[in-house]
């Protein structure tokens, strides 16, 4: 999966909801972890936090929303039950992401809000737990920006493999018609041709 992203929460107040959620983004390969404006018993957060992901994947304590220092061109992606909010099995996911939810008996912040490149909800009847919608908006990155095979048409295993990744080989591309009337005064490379390697 190309891209990375981050898994936070703002104003949480339950320990084994913190270890929860980390635990979670660390088992689907967060580049990081964060809280803002948190209040909990950080002792506590390794009683759900098995993986001990604080000592796998970097983790930033911001103490407001002020405060918080994103990486140049991660979009901010709020999960909340808002009017507005695109449903999850309709979003696309941005490639660079930082994902924050609510605390348990709230919303987010107005502030926080604001800051969102977007807005999400999962599409459920009434509030979830922290910690499962963070394991959901994950789930629903992974299937929707991984490699897999696709689905069969009937229940079962599919029946088509993932096909396997190709890379392109060298190819040169003419530059505008301008350039390519400087051919008689060409050089090594010829100004003409533009050498592009593809991934």
């Amino acid at each position: 999966m190309r891209g990375y992203f981050g898994v936070g929460v703002e104003s949480i107040s339950k320990a084994m909801n913190v270890g929860s959620l980390f635990r979670t983004a660390h088992a689907f390969g967060a580049s990081f972890v964060f809280t803002v404006a948190a209040d909990y018993e950080r002792k506590h957060v390794s009683h759900a936090d098995t993986s001990k992901a604080q000592g796998h994947v970097p983790f930033y304590e911001f103490p407001d929303i002020n405060s918080m220092i994103l990486p140049q061109g991660c979009d901010i992606v709020g999960i909340e039950l808002t009017d507005d909010a695109v449903e999850l099995p309709s979003f696309h996911h941005p490639r660079q992401a930082a994902y924050i939810l609510g605390p348990e008996k709230g919303s987010l912040s107005p502030t926080i809000l604001e800051r969102c490149a977007y807005t999400v909800k999962i599409p459920t009847k009434f509030c979830i737990n922290v910690g499962l919608a963070g394991a959901i908006t994950l789930y629903d990155r992974a299937i929707s920006m991984g490699q897999y095979a696709p689905r069969h048409i009937v229940p079962g295993a599919p029946v088509e493999s993932v096909p396997e990744h190709k890379h392109g080989g060298r190819f040169t591309r003419k530059k505008d018609k301008e350039l390519a009337d400087l051919e008689p005064f060409r050089t090594d490379p010829p100004l003409g041709e533009v050498d592009i390697y593809s991934d």
